[in-house]
């Protein structure tokens, strides 16, 4: 997380909501070897508290995961480049502006026989944001094809001990500067999001809820 306290102010519910409405984020696992890291979709229980992911068998992860791990899952957000001439003042540097969310806890494995409750709760999570497409679910796939997949991944559950969020948005810098920049990074081409985070640096992060869908994304 930036040290900025600038960048650190928002509420736990907007980084819960956040990452709650993103579902996808890269797991950090310390190993004896180094770090590992897994790229994931996830879910988030209704308080917070814990959730649940799955890992292919053959993953790194999945074979050291044995028993309650220290994790991390980091959910990044938009991001760009900010060029300093966008603030139209000299005395600037180049920087980045980005989004980011840490969920700080402990990950275990979870029973295996409840491995279809699981998929049908995580890509329930994204298939109902897609009305008015009738939503995807498992009971679609030939149940050989479903069994063979379900054998070669494990299901985790994590819970939640700490959240921490960066909303790098020119919260520093004048209002002109601010707005300046904002509607240069709308039409970037270095970055990821880029007209989400224009819409952030001049809006700010909205006053939500952790129950409420982010609406940016």
């Amino acid at each position: 997380m930036h040290p900025n306290p600038a960048f650190r102010g928002e509420a736990e519910a907007l980084n819960i909501a956040f990452a709650r409405t993103r579902g996808f984020g890269t797991l950090c696992v310390n190993g004896d070897q180094g770090p590992m890291l897994a790229h994931v979709p996830f879910w988030l229980n209704d308080d917070a508290t814990g959730g649940e992911l799955h890992l292919v068998r053959s993953n790194p992860i999945a074979r050291a995961v044995l028993g309650p791990t220290p994790v991390v899952i980091a959910v990044m957000g938009p991001d760009g480049y900010i060029s300093p001439d966008w603030y139209g003042d000299p005395a600037q540097v180049p920087t980045w502006n980005y989004v980011a969310v840490h969920l700080r806890g402990q990950l275990m494995p979870a029973d295996a026989g409840d491995m279809r409750r699981h998929l049908d709760r995580v890509s329930a999570h994204f298939e109902d944001r897609l009305a008015p497409k009738k939503p995807w679910t498992v009971d679609k796939m030939p149940d050989e094809t479903l069994e063979r997949m379900m054998r070669g991944i494990l299901p985790f559950r994590f819970t939640l001990e700490s959240v921490a969020g960066t909303w790098k948005l020119n919260q520093n810098k004048t209002e002109g500067a601010r707005l300046g920049a904002a509607a240069q990074v709308r039409a970037s081409q270095i970055g990821h999001e880029v007209e989400t985070l224009s819409r952030l640096m001049v809006d700010g992060p909205p006053a939500m809820d952790s129950d409420t869908p982010f609406p940016y994304l």
